[in-house]
């Protein structure tokens, strides 16, 4: 009987019963390893030769202005996200929060290469490991640790499937902030444990569309039965903040340049980590709903790719049929919620006001993507490819077999991205480094894999109607 060792068979008993080399299939720093500084993509971009495009404000149309923003965000986070500097120190109370979990690991995924008889060798970073179970705690660690330095006392925010909330959730207790989330209604009733999870650590988690907000009342008013999205989730808790009077703060968990900047943690480990395997990536991949998980992992890996170091290095995002903004969507200018109170940006979008199938993948249930991300893929830097329902379970569930961990739903577009990859490169019979990101587990969406192994998980179409008559509703701003 062939005894599974780190990977590989004890010599002697691999099943031809021949001698076989135990692989190594874990890489981890120590925490004196762990980034001190976060890396922010937009100088390289500039030296690429792509300027990106300012947001506007959603009444006058004129580029957003940083005190404008004022209302939503502490200072220190609008500096951030309109910085060019190339680092940004990471401040002493965000690194001793991170050092709960991370470094976080880099696997090889040879069980899963071996099921696949591929040449192809996948590696993963994996984020499950947080306290939260996903990437998301790295920037809400951040983000509430500057609204903490600002003097706020309460954030407002939304969640899609609950990753980002329960992120926010855990970092306003650690630093002693109120939360209110408004968690999209498809996943506060799929995934009632992350609300749970949520309300653990004080959190006041309401279903969105709801009737506390002006935003929610529209949608529910045209719409009783909506099932939410969170585009309409971000109006409402962009309206409470607004309102406030500046004592209520928005935080965002995607999207923005600061999200994103602090999500480079997860890029800066991955390339030390795959050094200490010897490797370089021929591909990176990782799933897309708004853009900081897949931006956080290729960054600082793009970084290489525009200079010039490492111009066949291919990047892949990855995304729901249902919700297919870089694979069907238009890049244009248009607002990052449904009712139109957020700046308008450039970005491949369906539509602001689209209202995405109720798939399990929650947390890529967006009608539009970061804008420095879009700029990539309009540029040809990035692809993308769009999956079922089904082919990401079907993904997932072999993942689990073969490497022990039941991944979320939106990690599981990253893994069937990686498993075409290595069974194209089967069929060449070349051999390919692919490192992908999974973002996060499952534990939290039982459901959704009770529903898939039991035959009631349905396939979901993209509406293409409904992105035509969104797309009608643009704020009409050209593209220079």
């Amino acid at each position: 009987m062939a005894i599974a060792i780190e990977g590989g068979y004890a010599p002697g008993s691999s099943p031809q019963g021949e001698s076989h080399m135990i692989d190594r299939t874990r890489f981890d720093l120590s925490q004196d390893q762990m980034p001190t500084a976060w890396f922010n993509l937009m100088p390289s971009l500039v030296r690429a030769g792509m300027r990106p495009l300012p947001p506007l404000h959603p009444g006058t149309m004129e580029p957003v202005t940083p005190d404008v923003l004022e209302a939503l965000f502490p200072e220190a986070l609008i500096m951030q996200e309109v910085s060019t500097d190339e680092w940004i120190d990471i401040p002493g109370p965000v690194l001793d929060a991170y050092r709960l979990w991370r470094p976080s690991p880099l696997h090889r995924a040879t069980r899963l290469e071996r099921a696949l008889d591929t040449p192809a060798r996948i590696y993963f970073k994996y984020e499950g490991v947080s306290p939260a179970g996903s990437h998301k705690p790295n920037t809400a660690i951040a983000q509430v640790y500057y609204n903490k330095k600002a003097g706020t006392k309460r954030i407002a925010t939304e969640t899609g499937a609950g990753q980002w909330g329960s992120s926010l959730a855990m970092a306003c207790s650690f630093f002693g902030i109120d939360c209110q989330v408004f968690m999209v209604r498809a996943s506060y009733e799929q995934k009632p444990y992350r609300r749970v999870f949520m309300e653990t650590f004080d959190a006041d988690v309401v279903p969105s569309p709801s009737s506390t907000t002006r935003a929610g009342k529209a949608i529910l008013d045209a719409d009783p039965g909506s099932t939410g999205s969170l585009g309409i989730a971000i109006s409402e808790a962009v309206e409470v903040a607004a309102t406030s009077g500046g004592a209520i703060k928005y935080a965002l968990g995607s999207v923005l340049n600061h999200v994103l900047l602090h999500q480079t943690v997860v890029g800066l480990e991955a390339k030390a980590q795959m050094a200490e395997a010897e490797e370089v990536p021929d591909v990176v991949i990782g799933c897309v709903g708004g853009g900081s998980n897949y931006a956080g992992l290729a960054y600082p890996f793009m970084a290489d790719r525009l200079a010039g170091r490492t111009p066949q290095m291919r990047f892949l995002a990855t995304e729901p049929a249902a919700c297919p903004t870089l694979t069907k969507g238009t890049y244009a200018y248009d607002f990052g919620d449904t009712a139109g109170m957020a700046p308008i940006v450039a970005m491949y979008t369906l539509g602001h006001t689209f209202v995405p199938a109720p798939v399990h993948a929650g947390g890529l249930r967006y009608h539009g993507d970061a804008p420095s991300l879009s700029l990539l893929v309009r540029e040809g830097h990035i692809q993308a490819a769009a999956y079922t329902q089904s082919q990401i379970f079907e993904a997932a569930i072999m993942f689990a077999k073969t490497q022990g961990v039941v991944p979320a739903p939106e990690s599981a577009h990253a893994i069937k991205g990686a498993i075409d990859e290595a069974v194209a490169a089967r069929d060449a019979g070349q051999e390919r480094v692919v490192l992908f990101g999974l973002s996060g587990h499952g534990n939290f969406d039982m459901q959704a894999y009770d529903d898939y192994l039991h035959g009631r998980l349905p396939e979901v179409e993209f509406d293409a109607g409904a992105e035509v008559a969104a797309l009608a509703d643009l704020p009409g701003v050209p593209i220079p």
